[in-house]
């Protein structure tokens, strides 16, 4: 049976240094990988790439905050009661499973939307056994996903977890950078790195790892603005969505739509998600994905996370695969700062001046203290009337009213009803407002979108394999090399290479083996331009470029190398505009 690019690109990702399963030497374990020189580069280009796009070109900032963080942090942000997966275990073998990759094997759809109950029915009605000893399995069980480490020594230590996302270094940060960066909104906030999740049974290579590169870039505004100044530069772009009420009718059908329709109709819930999505899309096609392999799916109400009030994943077409997520959108209203806020009581609002002082109306809560008393005891009705008074009125009046209750976040969650608050209305003269500012956020999965690079840069031209990556992507921009190793041609060489070097160019030089066979190793590492110096090179300083696409070979004198690959390089120039043809 032949080999599909998958096996492909991880049988290159190997041999060429790209990326390959840590621990080898081991055995392996499944979930990690390794990058080697050239997939560590193809990483780090990539990074920089989003970096360009989303960051600086945006006005935004970056930080860089801490992999673990303390037990309070993930109450607060309720990770450690909603970040779990559903797990069973063979009752023979002891293997651990996910449930829903069981049913899902087996053809049930939409298995990850379905409760613990729910799933243990369809294991017990389709006799699913364990795929490795044909075992019973057990009742399944909520399973949290974070990895928990002791902080510090064990008489004076405390709980953490290895973060599971880079976003709460934002939340926690947000009060200082939002005074360093002047008190402006909207203020994004971005991250690149590691992340860890202990995923229970990956088995999708690069695709699900228990350790990852993740960008978080956390979008922080006004509520009652959410309104982006340069939409009005993307509005008639298109975007491709399978919206939620397709999926619930058992479709797939695409809908390409502008932005502007999309806002209008209320299918895209503000201008900044809207905005984003598209950068997110220009952002894979400048990658090397196409368009049409690239699609937003809408999450339904069922599969958002905690946080999210809307969220669109941005999937990319995988040949084993299929469509694969690489990138979610989500519009987190208020609730992480707002749960931040509650546990450690430290104001996060900004305030707003009016023009003019206005009057308003507000709602304020009154605690029905003997209504709580009665359902949560005394002690606990001080907590729970403290706790409120630092809460938003307004976000709690909302949820009750949408919701019918709403869910503040002490030591532990507690459910309040409209039976335990009385809303009154009341009016009064304001300068301003204070309030928490609301989140849009990007995020993106940098080691899966590299996989979905290599897959739609690999080719096969006669039995030779290359990797046609876009030219700021290359790892290794210039290969160096002398057609022989004697009478001068290496001293020649290397005098070339130093000079690319010193015009920062990404340069190997590589004197092993034919020239046939360094032409091959370059292009499965995906080096644009070839450069090759021989007898004549010695006679009037020209060398030879070859092209990794065309395998198009140009005649140019040495001395103008720096200048025309400055310009190639940044897409100035075609490479049959670089010197006269062979």
């Amino acid at each position: 049976m032949s080999r599909d690019v998958y096996e492909k690109i991880i049988n290159l990702g190997k041999r060429r240094g790209i990326i390959f399963p840590a621990f080898e030497i081991y055995g392996g374990v499944s979930g990690f990988f390794d990058y080697g020189p050239i997939g560590t580069v193809l990483k780090r280009n990539i990074e920089e790439k989003w970096r360009k796009l989303f960051v600086y070109n945006e006005g935004m900032v970056e930080i860089e905050s801490t992999l673990i963080m303390p037990s309070q942090v993930y109450n607060a942000s309720g990770h450690l009661a909603h970040f779990t997966d559903i797990m069973t275990k063979c009752s023979k073998c002891t293997n651990i499973l996910r449930t829903d990759k069981l049913l899902t094997d087996i053809g049930i759809e939409n298995a990850e939307r379905l409760k613990t109950d729910e799933l243990d029915r369809l294991i017990e009605k389709n006799d699913v056994r364990c795929p490795k000893c044909n075992g019973q399995l057990t009742k399944s069980e909520p399973f949290n996903l974070m990895f928990q480490v002791e902080i510090g020594t064990h008489s004076g230590s405390m709980n953490g977890f290895c973060r599971p996302e880079a976003a709460q270094g934002q939340f926690l940060a947000f009060k200082r950078i939002y005074l360093s960066e002047r008190e402006r909104l909207p203020l994004g906030i971005a991250q690149i790195g590691r992340c860890a999740r202990n995923e229970i049974a990956p088995r999708k290579g690069p695709i699900r790892l228990r350790e990852f590169t993740i960008i978080d870039f956390e979008i922080f505004v006004d509520p009652d603005n959410l309104s982006y100044p340069k939409i009005k530069y993307v509005e008639h772009e298109k975007l491709r969505l399978l919206v939620a009420q397709e999926q619930l009718a058992q479709s797939s059908k695409i809908m390409e739509i502008t932005v502007k329709e999309a806002l209008e109709k209320g299918i895209i819930k503000n201008q900044i998600l809207g905005y984003f999505m598209v950068l997110a899309s220009k952002f894979l096609n400048d990658l090397g994905i196409p368009e049409n392999k690239q699609r937003f799916r809408e999450a339904l109400p069922d599969e958002r996370a905690h946080y999210s009030q809307q969220t669109f994943d941005q999937e990319v077409w995988l040949q084993r695969w299929g469509w694969t997520e690489v990138s979610g959108h989500a519009y987190r209203t208020d609730y992480d700062l707002r749960n931040h806020m509650t546990c450690s009581g430290v104001d996060l609002r900004v305030y707003k001046a009016f023009d003019k002082p206005k009057k308003v109306a507000k709602n304020v809560l009154k605690p029905k203290m003997d209504v709580i008393e009665k359902d949560y005891g005394a002690l606990n009705a001080q907590i729970i009337a403290n706790l409120l008074s630092k809460s938003d009125h307004k976000v709690i009046c909302r949820e009750l009213n949408e919701k019918g209750f709403y869910e503040l976040m002490g030591q532990h969650l507690i459910k309040l009803e409209s039976k335990h608050i009385d809303i009154i209305v009341e009016e009064m003269v304001e300068s301003g407002r204070k309030f928490i500012p609301h989140v849009v956020e990007p995020s993106f999965g940098v080691d899966r979108i590299l996989y979905a690079v290599l897959e739609y840069a690999y080719l096969e031209k006669k039995k030779r394999v290359i990797l046609e990556l876009p030219l700021q992507l290359a790892p290794v921009q210039i290969y160096i090399l002398p057609l022989v190793t004697k009478n001068g041609l290496p001293e020649k060489a290397r005098e070339i290479f130093k000079m690319l070097l010193d015009e920062s160019l990404t340069v190997i030089y590589d004197e092993s083996d034919s020239i046939g066979r360094r032409y091959a190793r370059a292009d499965e590492i995906g080096v644009p331009i070839c450069i090759t110096i021989d007898y004549l090179t010695l006679e009037d300083d020209t060398v030879t470029l070859r092209d990794i696409k065309s395998w198009q070979q140009v005649r140019i004198n040495s001395r103008d190398l720096p200048n025309l690959l400055r310009k190639y390089f940044k897409n100035k120039l075609r490479f049959d505009q670089l010197g006269k043809p062979l």
